[in-house]
């Protein structure tokens, strides 16, 4: 009988070697630049830019005033929709990538590049402003509120830099990982969950003509935004989502009337959005740890056959 020949390693198998796995891009391929995706990555970056400018304006405007002025907060409230702008051009780039099969290790770079922007510096200033600026503030805020910006804006570009690593076609991935959930709360969704908490105080701000008292809050909600983009926690993504997704009745309604209440009460409809977002990712983590630890404890206590 004649040998049989053995067939070469699939270059695909998680079994291969570094060296028998096949490179699916060239640096023509890695470094190619699609038009509308990065279009809208350079719309998220512009975004960003001009919501910078705005604080920087905004917290001089300030300091002349020596008040919590009407023009100031006009100037904050543009900020804080230039990143929601931001994060729709982000959002676009994505999709109008996988749409197109247009993937390049080029657009995900760029991206995270004008995320540090739109989603990292924009809103840590955003907040570092707000905190210095009451004249009748807590003076504490202004020696450690450079602290807190900086903080956040280091979990933002650990975060995405994570994110550019265990999402590199060239690694294997988890077979548990479905794509369905990023692991730590997503850049895009801690700046405007932080956005949305600045538009709310503004708009008390707009009637009492003071802001230091509700400071308080943004280093506290900062922190807690900084651990959770660097943490396990997972949040869904919603990569999965289009034309074609099908969905149950009890979760379109619920989804029916959050759109409705962040149009009918805006400010209160999209802090309560953001903050529900956050919540629904640590109560599931920490569901899904106790049945854990259950199961763990239930074996531990099993008799052995």
């Amino acid at each position: 009988m004649a040998d049989t020949i053995p067939s070469p390693p699939d270059p695909l198998s998680p079994t291969a070697s570094l060296d028998d796995r096949e490179n699916p891009y060239t640096v023509t391929q890695a470094s190619r630049i699609y038009f509308l995706p990065n279009l809208m990555t350079a719309g998220n970056l512009f975004c960003g830019f001009v919501a910078v400018i705005r604080c920087i304006q905004a917290n001089f405007e300030m300091k002349v005033a020596a008040e919590t002025s009407m023009v100031a907060i006009g100037l904050y409230k543009q900020a804080i929709w230039l990143i929601f702008g931001a994060a729709a051009f982000d959002m676009l780039d994505g999709r109008l990538a996988r749409m197109g099969g247009r993937e390049s290790l080029f657009g995900a770079e760029f991206d995270s590049l004008a995320d540090v922007v739109s989603f990292g510096i924009a809103p840590a200033l955003l907040v570092f402003f707000l905190i210095l600026s009451p004249t009748q503030g807590y003076p504490v805020f202004r020696e450690i509120g450079w602290f807190f910006a900086f903080v956040y804006l280091l979990c933002a570009a650990i975060r995405l830099a994570r994110f550019n690593v265990i999402t590199n076609p060239l690694l294997f991935q988890d077979k548990k990982d479905s794509g369905r959930d990023f692991v730590g709360l997503p850049v895009p969704a801690a700046a405007v969950t932080v956005a949305s908490l600045v538009l709310f105080l503004l708009n008390i701000a707009q009637n009492d003509k003071t802001l230091h008292r509700w400071a308080l809050v943004l280093p506290v909600l900062m922190a807690l935004i900084a651990i959770l983009m660097v943490s396990t926690v997972r949040y869904p993504s919603g990569k999965k989502v289009d034309l074609q997704t099908k969905t149950r009745l009890t979760t379109f309604v619920p989804i029916l009337i959050a759109v409705a209440g962040i149009v009918i009460f805006k400010e209160v409809g999209l802090l309560a959005v953001t903050l529900g977002y956050i919540s629904f990712g640590l109560v599931r983590h920490i569901r899904r740890a106790m049945l854990r630890h259950a199961r763990e404890a239930d074996a531990h206590h099993s008799p052995k056959t």
